[in-house]
């Protein structure tokens, strides 16, 4: 067959920056004391008043050419989901917990509820507990709750509606389900649930055995938006094969599984294309193979892989010896790889041999023998100059001298990839790396080339930032052109105003201060583009029917539709993060909160904070358990803004979490730091569970975090880089001695992760100040 191979490499996969075959620390693989937390949980703070209960009627617009947001005058529609709201908000502890917990005393709480309420009360109670019913696979219960809901409130009709149909299917009774969705688009415009109500129905046939009536509803549908989407091709693909039309499902099966193979459908796809007696081609199964490996499922990957191998049908000799070797790579990913098994591949003439070098060259790397690992590069380079594993090899062996701190070796892998691959993902990084490293080498001219070329080549690259700060202090340090120096920090500030660097730049102009003479832009800064202004409002269109949907739907604890429901709206892009966030704020998930600030996708670090409402910033910085963060900080000499930038970033806020690396709540400690911490200040009886106290886990916290900063003299970043990635690395990071100043240390990290922790907490802190302005 002599097919090339279809892998995008290791990275192209999606991956950090960073990642290589086998690599066991990079800086994107940071060995991390403490890893990311966990999904967080229900913060237990009082909840405060619902948000918007009370009406506006102004029409703001914030921002530059923002378009203002007409606040409309009250609907029927508007009208009657308003009180709709306002007879269920005291439902919404009670729902919210029932979806937490589940349990029997949850249950019974809002079936009471639903009990002793009429009318639209009940009907979200019975949405809750609908909800709650199918969540833990009682459909029978969940559908009658749903038919109660509709029977009691219209509000929420169409959940009502297209729920229960739902749990009618899932149950068993597919035929309840023709009433509620036939005509469902006729009876609900404008709900969320319209393009997928056909679909729905269509499946409700099909499992009646009515494939006729299913082909009936989707075919007009066929070449609308929604007939694109997998479930959609899925379904009627499940009809056809039920009326008999097995050419028409094979091709739609087919297509699933070979152009949506991450899809939940795609294996349901194969079953019944097995079922159909309908083989996928040896291509289509490898296509599917790469996949699979693409989306890092190397298990799955390498039994595809090894399975074509035994296939009987037209392989070559070639394609067969390919294909062990591409499971050799899945090996490798898996940690199973050995010398031995890579001796014992095959020898082969297409892009698999360079496969086979590169998975050589791992091993070399990752046993210490990088003159050997360079060699098998050198080869590459010579018999492969165009593969993607010469790409991941070069990539991979800069990494392992940048950790090696052979700056020379790691700036001439990093720059071999650059001139063979400029297009690649890793391209940015990489030349970033030879930048910086240069710089750190004292090679002035070579660093201020590269990182004029990295601003004007690679102008969206997260490195632009650094890029500018640096070039600046080139000119102003190196060059002594202090005006070109001011236009650097200027642009720096102007694109990227809330950035780590922005916040360095603004320091550095205080210090030129009058010395800088007017001088013409270099011509790297025409790169620079400032972020467009979203024109964000702190004004919420109170009768839009969505935003008070949205609420509603708080009310009845259906938190996953919150943010759907609001981006209904057709001018939620000036308000929906505000007001999804508020809608958490206002029953005391702060952490709710943020993440949904954090998700929004608004460029909060580009945009001056005079210039959006202070609304969002307070929600983007909240300060929950300020009090008391103020109190500990204070006692321990800490600036309370740190201790908050911290928590920030370490949990979120959540003082329940516990991440996979066993830390514990708001500043994430290790049950032998608090214990050992508790030990220091007298208490005698300390159990790990104290750790989720946010009183304990903030008290024992700062008292951990002051001694960090005292191990290092009072240095804030060395302490934050050791709190993320421990003390011997940072020892090791400082025991070189060489750096300017602080900020050169920094950028100097070489693991990704600690890289960026300290210059966002050092960010953050300064963003507290600014958004509450010391108080």
């Amino acid at each position: 067959m002599g097919w090339g191979i279809r892998l995008v490499a290791v990275g192209m996969l999606g991956l950090p920056a960073g990642v290589g075959f086998g690599q066991t620390a990079t800086p994107a693989t940071t060995p991390t004391v403490k890893p990311k937390p966990a999904a967080s949980k229900t913060v237990k703070t009082p909840a405060k008043p619902a948000a918007g209960t009370a009406a506006k009627s102004k029409v703001v617009a914030k921002g530059h050419g923002a378009a203002a947001v007409v606040v409309a005058k009250p609907t029927a529609e508007s009208k009657r989901l308003t009180l709709a709201f306002t007879a269920s908000a005291q439902l919404r502890p009670m729902a919210q917990q029932l979806i937490a917990t589940r349990s029997a005393a949850a249950y019974n709480g809002v079936l009471g509820y639903a009990a002793g309420h009429p009318g639209e009360a009940a009907a979200a109670a019975e949405l809750s507990l609908g909800h709650a019913y199918a969540l833990d696979h009682k459909y029978g219960e969940a559908e009658n709750a749903f038919q109660k809901a509709g029977q009691h409130g219209q509000a929420l009709a169409d959940y009502a509606d297209y729920l229960g149909a739902q749990a009618a299917v899932q149950g068993g009774h597919p035929s309840a389900a023709y009433g509620l969705l036939d005509h469902f688009a006729e009876r609900h415009p404008g709900s969320l649930f319209v393009p997928t109500a056909p679909v729905l129905l269509a499946n409700a046939y099909l499992a009646a055995g009515d494939a006729g009536s299913a082909i009936r509803v989707l075919l007009p549908l066929q070449s609308a938006p929604a007939g694109g989407h997998t479930d959609f091709r899925y379904a009627l693909a499940k009809a056809y094969q039920a009326s008999g039309n097995a050419q028409g499902a094979a091709a739609l099966y087919r297509g699933i599984y070979v152009g949506d193979p991450m899809s939940t459908e795609a294996e349901g796809a194969r079953k019944q294309l097995s079922a159909l007696n309908v083989p996928l081609t040896v291509a289509e199964r490898k296509e599917h193979a790469d996949a699979m490996f693409n989306a890092k499922h190397y298990e799955i990957a390498q039994q595809e892989y090894r399975a074509l191998q035994k296939d009987e049908s037209g392989l070559t000799t070639a394609d067969r010896d390919a294909l062990e070797i591409y499971a050799a790579v899945c090996d490798l990913r898996l940690k199973k790889l050995s010398r031995g098994d890579v001796e014992r591949l095959p020898v082969t003439g297409d892009d698999s041999a360079a496969l086979k070098m590169y998975l050589q060259s791992e091993l070399d790397r990752n046993e210490g023998k990088s003159d050997q690992h360079d060699l098998m590069v050198e080869q590459m380079l010579a018999q492969f100059p165009h593969s993607r594993w010469l790409e991941e090899a070069l990539y991979s062996g800069g990494n392992m001298y940048l950790l090696k701190r052979d700056q020379p070796h790691a700036i001439e892998e990093y720059s071999e990839l650059v001139q063979h691959f400029p297009h690649s993902i890793y391209a940015p990084n990489a030349h970033w790396h030879a930048a910086w490293l240069s710089y750190r080498l004292r090679r002035y001219p070579d660093a201020a080339k590269l990182m004029d070329e990295q601003i004007m080549n690679y102008p969206a690259g997260t490195e632009i930032p650094g890029a500018l700060y640096w070039r600046g202090r080139l000119y102003e340090d190196v060059e002594h052109n202090l005006g070109q120096a001011g236009n650097y920090y200027k642009a720096l500030n102007a694109a990227y105003v809330n950035s780590y660097y922005a916040l360095l730049g603004r320091e550095r102009l205080s210090v030129l201060g009058s010395h800088q003479a007017a001088v013409e832009a270099a011509p790297a800064l025409a790169a620079v583009r400032p972020v467009n202004d979203p024109g964000l409002t702190d004004t919420l269109p109170e009768n839009d029917p969505h935003l008070i949907k949205a609420r509603l739907l708080a009310n009845a604890a259906l938190n996953e539709y919150i943010r759907p429901e609001i981006q209904l709206s057709a001018t939620s892009g000036q308000w929906g993060a505000l007001a999804e966030a508020e809608i958490y704020q206002s029953f005391g998930e702060d952490t709710r909160a943020l993440q949904a600030m954090k998700h929004s996708g608004l460029p909060f670090f580009s945009l001056p904070v005079s210039e959006v409402p202070s609304v969002y910033w307070q929600l983007e910085f909240p300060r929950p358990y300020w009090t008391q963060i103020e109190s500990d900080a204070q006692g321990q000499q800490l600036d309370p803004y740190l201790v908050a930038s911290l928590i920030r970033q370490e949990s979120e806020f959540s003082p329940s979490v516990v991440s996979k690396a066993n830390a514990y709540g708001l500043m994430q400690l290790l049950p032998s730091t608090g214990k050992g911490l508790a030990k220091k200040i007298g208490d005698k009886h300390f159990s790990t569970a104290e750790l989720l106290s946010p009183t304990t886990n903030l008290q024992l916290g700062t008292i951990d975090l002051r001694l960090s900063i005292d191990r290092y003299g009072g240095q804030v970043e060395y302490a934050l880089a050791a709190y993320n990635a421990g003390d011997g690395p940072v020892r090791t990071w400082i025991a070189m001695n060489d750096y300017k100043d602080v900020p050169e240390w920094v950028e100097s990290i070489p693991y990704t992760e600690t890289r960026e922790y300290v210059q966002s907490i050092m960010r953050n802190r300064e963003m507290y100040k600014a958004v509450y302005g010391g108080k």
